[in-house]
Formats: structure tokens, C-alpha cells, sequence
């Protein structure tokens, strides 16, 4: 039993080390955050499209309809780096990843979205919350799968 942990121990520690040599943590699992995330835009880890800059509105972007659910002030860096978009607020996390996929259908080639769709379906969604939570989930899945 004794000779069966050490061997686990060894082959833990050696995974830890390949995984340091190339500049990542030491951890068996990292879990990888793709370029088209609302995490990876609120990071300002590349320039955000001239078309939408850090500093623009929620409501100027995506219309008077968003200042029903919104704060006026809200500009789209807050949206995304907002962290309230659990289960109990759909219009938050609709937000955070409209925001997110309105990016990527300006910087991404091929992302599944245009900026004229990704207006126009988040003013569908503003609807109910059963329609925001739908489309935060599709614009999520479409932002996970970008690259």
C-alpha cells in the first residue's frame, strides 16, 4: 500500500513539473479562459474594438430598452466585470455576456453573432427572465467556443 502512494506521490510531483517548464501553474488541472470571455475583455488584455469602447453605455449600445433593467451609468467594462450574475439575476449575466459576444462579433472572424444580432437579441431578451436566461446561455456557449 505503502509502495502504491509513493508511486502516485512521484507521478504527482512529476506533472507538476511539466506543467511549470512550459510557464504555467504547477496544478494538475488549470482550467483555460478563452479570448472571446467576458473574464478575458474585463482583463484589458487586448484593445477593445474602436466600435465599442470600454467607456460606452449599456443604454447607448444597446438601446432605451436596457435602461428598464440597467443603471444608466452602466458602461460595458462594469458589465463584464461584474460578479452578481448567478442564478438569481439573469438580466445581470445577459449583460455580462451580451457584452462579451457584442466584442467578439467586431474583433473575432467567424463568431457565430453579428453586433446588429447580438443588439437585437438582447432587446428580445429583455423581455422576461426566462428569455434572458435562454440567451445569456446561448451567447455564453458562443463565447466559450470562440477562439
Amino acid at each position: 500500500m505503502s509502495r502504491l502512494l509513493f508511486i502516485f506521490f512521484v507521478a504527482a510531483v512529476f506533472a507538476t513539473e511539466v506543467n511549470t517548464a512550459d510557464g504555467r501553474p504547477g496544478f494538475l488541472y488549470t482550467r483555460s479562459r478563452g479570448r472571446c470571455t467576458p473574464q478575458f475583455w474585463s482583463s484589458e488584455r487586448e484593445e477593445w474594438p474602436r466600435m465599442a469602447p470600454q467607456s460606452s453605455l449599456v443604454s447607448r449600445i444597446f438601446g432605451s430598452r436596457a435602461l428598464e433593467r440597467y443603471d444608466f451609468s452602466l458602461t460595458l467594462l462594469q458589465a463584464m466585470e461584474r460578479n452578481d450574475d448567478d442564478s438569481n439575476n439573469v438580466f445581470s449575466s445577459l449583460m455580462k455576456q451580451s457584452a462579451a459576444a457584442l466584442l467578439n462579433s467586431y474583433a473575432r472572424e467567424g463568431f457565430p453573432y453579428s453586433a446588429w444580432e447580438v443588439k437585437t437579441l438582447v432587446i428580445q431578451a429583455l423581455v422576461s427572465e426566462r428569455a434572458a436566461a435562454v440567451q445569456a446561455h446561448k451567447f455564453s456557449s458562443a463565447n466559450e467556443g470562440c477562439t
